[in-house]
């Protein structure tokens, strides 16, 4: 069952049942109190009738009788009682002689009033005493009136119950269709995208409800994600093809020459020289490769502890002067906080020694071992490293596609390197709940900016 039908029912079965209720509700308070006001009318003229009918011949009870007459209703078969009790009444008797049912007459015996229904007639009662003589004074009456109006009442709450259920599912089905129409468009909107035209997005109505926006908002970014992980995966690919079939096709080919005809010592020599430099440079990205998909790879248990970032500084440029010893690494403690603590994080010693290395190792290449400055600074809740080169940039429109593995930007046609570099490093500083950000210009230089959160207090103790 379709969701909007399951809607429909939900919201007529939900109406319909407190509409019913509600008319219910009314019908049987209102046949209570009807029963309450009638017993009320009777006990009304059961006093009126005493007073006269026990004072007959005085001029009240002639005044009460006749403002009796014309002033109380009519009930349907109203009949009066005056009864004289004797102390050895035959209860049985009377009610014969008078049609009243003899269960009244011996409750009533029993009670100063009394009162009870008997099918459509309804009886009341009391006691009076005049002198030394017992009096039964009964009214009884049918509820013609009430009955006749709660039939009415009756007939009305079926009549109008069953039009508002009638309105209610119609409104329901109508409504739930409606409700759930931009949810369709949705729907048969994303059927339409594939990854032939991935490009296509969700019209985003700003006349539809909050949710239908945040849906589509939501749909489109996942969109976006998808989109970009499709580029990068066919990036990795074609760049992947490139830098592994380079080195491949070297060897195939120094093989394949040397084995065409015999050769000197010199020229095996020569060739297995150019087979073992391409072996060790397929051999290089190899292990980028695979230290790159560790990194990546949340589920990996990686051994944390503290360390401080200027002490990773200081053995990272040390690794550089021995890699490049023309370098012009500067490292600028201007802004070093006193408080020691504030440069102490949680972190993997090797992994942030490979991290900045990296980053400084592309600073000096890139940049023809012009100068390049480190700065180290921190606040409250995290240790910032600043690396600035004057290289020759990274053009705007490729910033987005530096942490694509195996991607380089097009003018760095002149400097070895395998592109993998950046995305090791950005997936180790993310291993270490930390941000990196790259700012270039053409011809100007980088600038990468790291923050790493500070170690928390419980771990320094």
């Amino acid at each position: 069952m379709k969701t909007q039908t399951k809607l429909a029912i939900i919201l007529g079965l939900l109406s319909s049942t407190i509409v019913v209720v509600f008319g219910l509700s009314i019908y049987y308070f209102l046949d209570k109190y009807s029963y309450v006001d009638f017993y009320k009318r009777l006990e009304a003229r059961v006093r009126i009738s005493a007073q006269y009918s026990l004072n007959s011949g005085t001029p009240n009870s002639k005044y009460l009788k006749n403002l009796r007459n014309q002033h109380l209703e009519k009930l349907e078969n109203e009949k009066e009682y005056l009864i004289k009790i004797t102390p050895n009444a035959d209860f049985e008797q009377i009610a014969n002689k008078y049609t009243l049912p003899i269960h009244f007459l011996n409750s009533l015996s029993k009670a100063d009033t009394y009162k009870e229904k008997e099918g459509n007639l309804f009886i009341a009662g009391s006691q009076y005493r005049k002198g030394d003589k017992l009096y039964f004074v009964i009214v009884s009456a049918e509820n013609y009136y009430t009955l006749n109006h709660l039939i009415f009442l009756r007939s009305v709450l079926i009549a109008g119950i069953s039009m508002v259920i009638l309105i209610v599912v119609i409104f329901s089905f109508y409504f739930s269709k409606h409700i759930f129409d931009p949810i369709k468009e949705i729907t048969d909107k994303v059927k339409q995208i594939s990854t032939e035209n991935i490009h296509l997005r969700l019209e985003n109505n700003i006349n539809k409800s909050i949710e239908i926006s945040e849906l589509t908002n939501t749909f489109n970014e996942l969109l976006n994600r998808i989109e970009t992980a499709f580029e990068t995966q066919k990036n990795f690919i074609s760049n992947a093809s490139h830098e592994l079939g380079t080195p491949l096709t070297t060897i195939i080919g120094e093989a394949d020459f040397s084995l065409l005809k015999p050769r000197t010592s010199e020229e095996y020599s020569t060739a297995l020289k150019n087979i073992l430099q391409q072996a060790e440079r397929l051999n290089e990205i190899t292990k980028s490769l695979l230290f790159l998909a560790q990194t990546g790879y949340k589920g990996k248990t990686i051994t944390f502890e503290k360390v401080r970032i200027d002490e990773i500084i200081w053995v990272s440029k040390s690794l550089i002067d021995k890699l490049n010893p023309n370098n012009k690494i500067l490292v600028d403690l201007r802004l070093l906080p006193e408080d020691p603590k504030k440069l102490k994080v949680r972190g993997n010693q090797q992994l942030l020694h490979l991290a900045f290395a990296n980053i400084l190792n592309n600073a000096c290449k890139y940049s023809n071992n012009k100068p390049v400055t480190v700065h180290i600074a921190s606040s409250n809740s995290q240790v910032i490293i600043m690396v600035e080169d004057q290289g020759i940039g990274i053009p705007e429109a490729e910033l987005a596609f530096i942490y694509d593995p195996f991607f380089r930007a097009s003018n760095t046609t002149l400097f070895e390197g395998y592109g993998i570099g950046l995305p090791l490093t950005r997936n180790i500083i993310h291993l270490h709940k930390g941000n990196l950000i790259v700012s270039s210009q053409v011809n100007v230089g980088t600038k990468v900016q790291i923050k790493i959160p500070l170690m928390e207090d419980s771990y320094l103790l």
